[in-house]
């Protein structure tokens, strides 16, 4: 961890009381150059032409204005040149040309830009030696890289540093700048916090401030106290904007509470603030991942009708509530419509389409859209390929798929982690195990990235080819290459050894995995009743079958498939079956005279289940 006072803070102390204000460097005889060079800069284009400027203006007599060399250093800086504004900076010290605090200012950004927050403490003595004093910039500068570095505990200490030692007064820019940091990093409590500090102290919050409180509330699902903070703000004569209303709406829509929604648009109307187009995909997207396209669509022609177009995200989030509905055609048309009206399809707006084909198997379609990409002038980009691939698999078009790969490695994107998680999984799928095994041993000599989840493809795909020794091999190299596993890869070494019914080996790592802090989930002990059913041994899934209960677990829509298909081939089983007995209502005494006692009982298995299974 970075230790703040190590570095700096020792000077700020000493420069804070000593100075305040800056010394004027140069004067205004040199307005006339000042003008010219103001136009050279803006013409600036690119860091050639930003590096040819500066050897011009060092080599003028006399020098220009130091604002100059702060303006030509901004404009390299919002052309995200950040490492030449430090290179040309530290030629301004060799050649001894002065320097201010917004040139210091603009170098400490750099670094912290560059993701060097270490560096651009080293610049900090600079004040000290020419005599420039620090400013509250300067440390929300600071601030801002600490935390963009992620180092949430030494942006919080020097903030805490520079009030408790009374360096700077912070302003309403630093407050905004330090919750920004805790909020976006799941700080929700402490921004609260300082949110009511703030309260206290002598810089009140303001509407952005109260903002960027209300969305980390909304963010982590806390409604009613994000509704009473906008309540506070109100009383308090600060009236909320567009953006406090749209984190609102957008947490309301996450939580499906639709009548709040309405309450919110209202209230917003009324107070002559009017939904944007960001606002209403909040809302868009809220109704598509509940199913409620129709609606969805309804919503997007209401805002039409107001005046605020759709945008792209807008078609995009339509299109894919419909592609995950299933209609293709209804997706389709939207995608069509918004060509219509001039609105060019992006890259998402294709993978979209092409994923809603490959999910219903209709790799031809989704062909053609890859095509039609090209001809469009825009270009596939890896998550294209990776859907493709996948489609490919799903309907068996091995042939295909290995050329399509081959065609991506000579023209396409490079292949990532997925790509290759996908190609295994097709070959493990189709029995080409060596050929999976060969591409495996290669990845992981060469890559470096490769994570839990790229093995547990692999250990899945040899237990589903009766490689059991292998994948447990494996399994158990994880350990000792540093990898931490998790309950995806215990479950499926369970599953592996369940498939050769070693059930008590299947036991073992059922318990290994919870001694070493990764518990079982529900998917674990459906796998495990799953090996008891198959192999017809109902005492053992008895058993786990309590402990699931006693866990809040419940069968699967396959293990209750399987327990009804063996009940259908033992009907003694149900009296192996406790649970079966213990039910208050039983359905058999409800059955029609016309069935069967087994039928009848089979009833009960079947309302048994609803009120077991998920």
């Amino acid at each position: 961890m970075m230790r703040i006072s190590r570095h700096d803070i020792p000077f700020i102390s000493f420069f804070a009381t000593s100075h305040s204000s800056s010394i004027r460097l140069y004067s205004s005889t040199h307005s006339n150059t000042k003008l010219g060079l103001n136009s050279n800069i803006e013409n600036v284009k690119c860091l050639n032409d930003a590096v040819s400027l500066f050897h011009q203006m060092v080599r003028r007599k006399p020098l220009p204005h130091v604002v100059s060399f702060s303006k030509l250093f901004k404009t390299m800086q919002n052309m995200k040149h950040y490492s030449a504004v430090v290179s040309l900076f530290r030629e301004m010290q060799k050649l001894g040309i002065p320097i201010n605090g917004y040139i210091l200012c603009n170098v400490i950004n750099s670094y912290c830009l560059m993701h060097r927050v270490d560096c651009a403490f080293s610049v900090l003595p600079i004040y000290l030696k020419n005599a420039i004093p620090f400013d509250v910039v300067t440390f929300t500068t600071l601030i801002r890289g600490i935390f963009a570095e992620n180092k949430v505990k030494d942006a919080v200490e020097l903030f805490k540093k520079l009030v408790r030692d009374k360096i700077c007064e912070p302003n309403e820019v630093m407050y905004a700048t330090v919750m920004n940091g805790l909020s976006k990093r799941g700080h929700t409590e402490k921004t609260l916090s300082l949110l009511r500090l703030m309260e206290q102290g002598s810089t009140k919050p303001n509407i952005y401030i109260y903002s960027i409180v209300i969305d980390a509330l909304c963010k982590d699902g806390n409604l009613d106290i994000a509704i009473n903070l906008l309540n506070e703000m109100k009383q308090k004569g600060i009236p909320p904007d567009i953006v406090t209303y749209s984190s609102l709406i957008d947490g309301l829509c996450k939580l499906g509470q639709w009548e709040k929604v309405k309450t919110f648009f209202s209230e917003m109307l009324n107070l002559n603030i009017y939904p944007d187009v960001h606002t209403f995909n909040m809302v868009i997207d809220g109704l598509c991942k509940e199913g409620k396209v129709e609606d969805a669509e309804e919503v997007m022609n209401h805002m039409i009708e107001k005046g605020v177009d759709p945008n792209i995200i807008t078609y995009n989030t339509i299109m894919d509530g419909y592609c995950l509905c299933g209609q293709l055609d209804r997706a389709r048309r939207v995608f069509d419509s918004m060509v219509d009206k001039n609105i060019e399809p992006d890259i998402f707006s294709y993978n979209i389409l092409i994923n809603g084909y490959c999910k219903l198997k209709k790799v031809d379609e989704a062909m053609q859209l890859f095509c039609e990409i090209s001809q469009k002038g825009s270009k596939p980009n890896i998550v294209t390929y990776n859907i493709l691939l996948q489609g490919m698999f799903e309907v068996g078009r091995i042939g295909f798929a290995k050329k399509f790969f081959d065609e991506m490695l000579s023209m396409g994107p490079l292949p990532n982690l997925s790509t290759h998680s996908t190609l295994l999984n097709g070959y493990f799928k189709y029995g080409f195990v060596e050929e999976a095994m060969s591409l495996f041993n290669k990845l992981e000599i060469k890559t470096e990235d490769i994570d839990i989840a790229f093995y547990s493809v692999v250990i899945n795909g040899l237990c589903k080819n009766g490689k059991l020794d292998e994948a447990h091999a494996i399994f158990q190299k994880l350990s000792f290459i540093g990898l931490l596993l998790d309950v995806r890869a215990y479950t499926i070494m369970i599953n592996g050894f369940c498939l050769e019914g070693l059930f008590d080996e299947a036991k073992d790592i059922l318990r290994k995995m919870e001694a070493n802090g990764c518990f079982p989930d529900n998917v674990t002990y459906n796998v495990i009743v799953q090996g008891f059913l198959r192999c017809s041994k109902i005492s053992e899934m008895t058993t786990f079958m309590k402990e699931m209960t006693g866990r809040g677990f419940s069968f699967d829509a396959t293990t209750a498939e399987l327990l009804v298909n063996v009940i259908r081939e033992n009907p003694s089983v149900l009296d192996m079956i406790p649970e079966l007995h213990s039910e208050k209502r039983n359905p058999t005494e409800e059955c029609d005279s016309s069935l069967g006692s087994f039928e009848c009982q089979l009833s009960a298995v079947i309302f048994w289940l609803k009120s077991f299974a998920t």
